[in-house]
């Protein structure tokens, strides 16, 4: 192995948003991050349910209404290329 082209491998603090703190090691001496293990809602339980069949009305009205307004635009008649 060669000399001095490693980066040092110190003691590190991963600080995340919610205040916690996770101490490990790694090359960079503090790493910050937005969501931990402790503040998921995977993690810790609050996890929130998406209306999905609100969601699945929505889009069955707005392709309704696509296919609506394609075939009105079929039934017009086409003007003549000159």
């Amino acid at each position: 192995m060669r000399d001095k082209i490693h980066p040092k491998y110190v003691d590190a603090e991963i600080r995340c948003a919610c205040g916690n703190i996770i101490k490990t090691r790694s090359t960079r001496p503090t790493i910050l991050i937005g969501i931990c293990n402790a503040c998921h809602p995977f993690y810790t339980g609050t996890q929130k349910f998406v209306d999905t069949a609100g969601r699945v009305d929505k889009f069955q009205q707005r392709l309704a209404k696509t296919a609506a307004a394609q075939a009105a635009a079929a039934a017009l008649p086409k003007k003549r290329k000159r």
